[in-house]
């Protein structure tokens, strides 16, 4: 089953609400997407825990509806 782009974007926001969320899908078949996500939230964290962050905010939607993610993740660049 396919996953809108726009319902990853949601879900990631809802999780993470000042997330700047960019999908891209890689094969056009809804299935296979990469997303580059930035957030202060993320500030501190090793990418590991950035990445889970994610994974958390897609609700085990990962695997099932969403089979890959390629996954960049980032505090926002300070001047």
């Amino acid at each position: 089953m396919a996953m809108d782009p726009a319902e990853i974007v949601s879900l990631i926001k809802e999780s993470i609400p000042d997330a700047e969320v960019q999908i891209e899908d890689l094969r056009g078949d809804g299935d296979h997407y990469a997303a580059y996500v930035v957030s202060s939230a993320f500030a501190g964290k090793t990418r590991v825990q950035q990445h889970q962050m994610v994974y958390a905010a897609l609700k085990g939607r990962m695997g099932d509806e969403l089979h890959a993610l390629a996954l960049q993740t980032a505090p926002p660049r300070t001047a």
